[in-house]
């Protein structure tokens, strides 16, 4: 069974009273993916990304979920 995702891959800038990062992974599509792989393969997923989403994100991402993007 493939399950189909749509949501957005987007960078987070993330600020606690313990530091900040910026240009963090993040957006739900992302997240719902690595969380699906665990229990279906394969993951296919519709988003939208930029220029500067870089590729290995991409690359780890098809790898772990399985996912086509």
């Amino acid at each position: 069974m493939a399950l189909i995702t749509v949501g957005t891959m987007a960078f987070d800038a993330i600020e606690t009273p313990f530091g900040k990062t910026d240009k963090i992974i993040g957006g739900s599509a992302t997240y719902v993916a690595y969380a699906a792989s665990n229990f279906v393969t394969p993951v296919q997923q519709i988003s939208i990304i930029g220029y500067d989403f870089p590729k290995e994100e991409l690359e780890a991402l098809k790898k772990q979920a399985n996912t086509e993007v």
